[in-house]
Order: C-alpha cells, then structure tokens, then sequence
C-alpha cells in the first residue's frame, strides 16, 4: 500500500457490539424494530442451527467474481483492470480483521435471523482499496420513517447507549439487506421470525420430553386400599429410603394387593416424537428447506433425495444469494465507490452442482448459443486472446470488441 493509503483509511461510525451493553430507544422519526430478543437465542438451538448453516456455509462458501457489469462495452471502462483488482481487494479484505467469507457469515446469520442484515462502507479515497467494510449487528439499526430519498440525508442510525440520539448514516453509508420486504413496514422479515412460535413449541415439547425419558416427571402411581394414614406415611418413608434410586426389588406384605395406577401409556408415544418432527418440518418450512435437511429422513429414499437437495439450493439458496450479489452491485459499488459500470455476481448460481453446470455449459457451447470466453466469464476465469492464453481484463478489451 502506499504511503498516503494510510492516512486515507476510512473511520468506522458503528459500534462493533452494540448488543453487549443496555438497549436504548429513541423517540421521534427514528423506528426500532421490535425483534424479540429471544431470537437470538433460539438460533442457537440445534435444528435452527442447522437450518441456518445449511444456507449460510453453502453462501459464503461459494465462488465469486467482480466483473464487468452486462450492457457495458469492456473497452468503455477506464482503467478497467486497475478497477476490477481494486474491488476484489476490497471484498476479500474489507477490513483489519475480516475476510470476505467471515463478513458475509456474519450479514447472513442477521439477515436469517431477524430480517436484516447490515454492512458500514466507508469509502478511503485510495485507487487500490476504495471502500472498507464492517459487519453491523442489524438490531441495533434505526430507520428513518421520514427519509425524503435525498443522498445526503440520513436514513438510518445505530442506537448507541447512553446517547440520545444514534449514529446517523446514510443511504451510501449502510447496506441494509432486507429478507421478505413489505410495503407496509421498513423492516424485513427473518425466516426465525416466521418460525419463532413453532421454535418455542418445539423447545417446550423437547424438555418435556427429556424430563420423561429421565424419569424426573412420574406416569404413575401406587394405590393402596384401605390405608390408615400412619401405614400411607410409613410406605413413603420406607420408599424413599430404602427402595427409590437403589434398584432394590420391593417387597409388600399388605391384605390386599397394591395396584398401579398409569397416568400414560408408558411407551414412546408419551414422548410426542411425532409432534416433535411436525414442528421440525414447520421449521423447515419457515427456512425453506426440506425436512431431509434438518434431520427427518424417514420419507426420503434416493429418487426423491436429489430433488428435495435441488429444491433447498433453489428455494433457499439461490434468492438470499442473488439478493446479497445485487447489494453489493447496488450499494457498494454504485452508490458508495461511484463504479457503476461492474457488478458483483456469484458462480455457483447457475446449478446446484458442479456436474449438472458443467454438462449444460458444455451444451450450449456445442450449441453455439455460447462462446469459450463467455463460458469463462460464467466460471470466474479471464478470457482467451487469439493464441489461446489467458489475458487479463485491460489487455482483453480489444479482443472482446472484435468478437
């Protein structure tokens, strides 16, 4: 970096965790999002858990590319090489301690969870790095219900305790990714949300059921007939201390025979498992997925299990993926950097693996519907000059005009 980049880094206005220290509200034009905060914490449960990865890890571990936006003629763009290097730095260092994989995992993890996901851009005034990136925890984000579309007014604030008043930032200033939006509320809506009262069912029903397998929740009970109460009494004592925990045989030596009195049927209905795994599948369903996904295999078998993986990558996958790539085009680049002319856009879009993108890219080049060089372009990789060696963006302008 250059001397002068130093001094050019841009200045964070966020708090980095917010949700460490006390809530703030704040009266007036700025909108909190009433998100419980259990929301949070229900995300750390093992299903939910493994419904968010699902579609995070396959995010963020995706392939990527910063490329010349459609409809824009290469030879165009000054400096389009110098441009292109820059952006790529800017996305795989966004700052001084995230990569570009831990900044998206973060912003997805929000945006599944409560319906938001946020991201500061600074610019820095630097040629090599343009912008720096900072996650923001996106409960902490006020929106301005009165923001009149101008770039220079504020349309969002990040509560900060003990103020008053939050960190205005505008529109450049904040990438604020909304899942499922309204035009009746600024806020988005999570998938968590939609499942938050199925996830609280569900984490009722497991403790139940957990209390029963470990017999700390008795099913039934022991009835004598024609017990005094000193006898009911001395029959307590004597079981606890001599029978209950010591798997000790009883022995009762009465008139009549005791009889036992079942409050259930004593068998793994008692522990709801079926309504345990309905609440599962509406939790799959909130996500998008698949029940197969999150653990219930049982009406799965291997014809409809490709299907099911292909429904979760089109379902669920894709649009969230899709929605993230037309940020950072939108936000990033356009709106902040000022670089209208490139787009970000992800690789692995195209299939759902690499053998079905592989078989139709193949086609349509024997086809004739696609170039080599476009089929590159798809898979991340620089084109091809006239003598079949790879040439970078500036030094393929020419090339690309010609064909």
């Amino acid at each position: 970096m250059a001397a002068g980049a130093v001094d050019a880094e841009a200045e964070r206005k966020t708090l980095a965790l917010p949700a460490i220290l006390s809530p703030v509200q704040f009266p007036g034009k700025l909108l909190p999002k009433p998100t419980p905060m259990n929301l949070r914490r229900f995300a750390e449960t093992p299903v939910v858990r493994r419904a968010i990865n699902v579609i995070k890890d396959r995010i963020a571990a995706m392939d990527w590319q910063v490329r010349v936006r459609r409809g824009v003629l290469p030879g165009a763009v000054l400096d389009a090489r110098e441009k292109l290097r820059a952006l790529r730095r800017t996305l795989e260092e966004p700052n001084a301690v995230d990569s570009f994989r831990t900044l998206i995992e973060q912003v997805i993890e929000d945006a599944l969870t409560g319906g938001y996901g946020a991201i500061e851009m600074e610019p820095t005034g630097d040629e090599e790095r343009p912008a720096m990136l900072w996650p923001v925890d996106g409960a902490s984000i006020r929106i301005n219900a009165r923001w009149d579309g101008q770039p220079e007014t504020p349309r969002y604030a990040q509560a900060m305790p003990g103020q008053l008043d939050g960190v205005d930032l505008r529109d450049d200033q904040l990438m604020y990714i909304r899942m499922n939006p309204r035009s009746f509320t600024p806020f988005g809506l999570g998938p968590l949300e939609v499942a938050f009262e199925t996830v609280n069912e569900f984490l009722s029903a497991h403790r139940f059921a957990a209390k029963l397998a470990a017999n700390s929740v008795a099913q039934y009970a022991l009835w004598l007939n024609e017990a005094t109460p000193a006898q009911h009494d001395r029959l307590i004592r004597w079981w606890q201390d001599e029978i209950e925990g010591t798997g000790r045989v009883p022995l009762l030596s009465t008139e009549q025979k005791p009889e036992v009195l079942r409050f259930a049927q004593g068998t793994d209905a008692d522990l709801r498992l079926e309504w345990q795994q309905f609440l599962i599948r509406m939790v799959a369903n909130a996500f998008g997925l698949p029940p197969m996904l999150l653990g219930l295999e049982g009406d799965v078998n291997r014809a409809t299990a490709a299907e099911l993986a292909d429904e979760a990558f089109r379902g669920a996958i894709l649009p969230l993926a899709q929605l993230l790539a037309d940020h950072i085009t939108r936000d990033l680049f356009a709106k902040c950097i000022g670089w209208r002319e490139f787009e970000f856009a992800f690789n692995d879009l195209n299939a759902r693996d690499e053998e079905t993108e592989l078989a139709v890219q193949v086609q349509l080049l024997q086809a004739g519907v696609l170039t080599v060089n476009e089929v590159r372009a798809m898979r991340g990789l620089a084109p091809l000059g006239p003598g079949g060696v790879a040439q970078l963006a500036g030094e393929a302008e020419a090339h690309q005009q010609d064909e």
